[in-house]
């Protein structure tokens, strides 16, 4: 989306952690709490629950709005985001891509990554499930327009569903970048021939 492309072009990849905390308390309701009210003695008193954080468990008052809980919150999602990706990674030097690609699913959930949209497409193209393929380089592209292996894996699938323009113009697009890319000159031949 624009917004997306103007948080890229002004903070970079990291342009999520730059956001503010969202408070897990509605506004109204901390309203209702600082404002004293003269009907209702005890309308300055918390509700008797603690906020929840994303996981369910309790967080105290002050942690949730607090930039550095959130940033935690963030870090710790960035790092399982990145193990879920490895073990994705494993799965696929064992042979078993349908696993990976719930691995690199639920990594997805947490981080939106080029690297592991890349690598979902590689086990839908071995799983030939091409339309998801196609998605997965897509939405790699959108994050990094230049991405050779999203350009190929997109031109491949692309290939596999019949679309020889739309697989010529990626592979014609990767030439740009990697000239003497050889996957991507014979991927080309083979698509001038059919």
């Amino acid at each position: 989306s624009r917004m997306t492309k103007a948080l890229l072009e002004k903070d970079g990849m990291n342009w999520r952690q730059k956001l503010p905390p969202i408070p897990t308390v509605p506004v109204s309701a901390q309203m209702r709490w600082s404002v004293p009210s003269a009907a209702a003695p005890g309308a300055n008193t918390p509700p008797a629950t603690a906020p929840r954080g994303e996981a369910g468990e309790n967080v105290a008052w002050g942690q949730a709005w607090s930039p550095v809980a959130q940033t935690d919150q963030t870090a710790a999602g960035m790092e399982r985001a990145r193990t879920l990706k490895e073990e994705g990674n494993e799965l696929v030097k064992k042979g078993n891509h349908k696993k990976a690609v719930e691995k690199y699913s639920q990594s997805l959930q947490l981080s939106q990554e080029c690297a592991t949209y890349t690598n979902r497409a590689l086990c839908y193209l071995t799983l030939k499930q091409y339309k998801e393929a196609v998605q997965d380089c897509t939405e790699a592209l959108r994050l990094d327009p230049k991405n050779v292996k999203a350009l190929y894996r997109r031109a491949q699938a692309l290939k596999e569903l019949k679309d020889y323009k739309s697989s010529i113009a990626d592979i014609k697009s990767l030439l740009k970048t990697e000239p003497k890319n050889t996957a991507a000159l014979r991927l080309l031949q083979e698509l001038n021939r059919a």
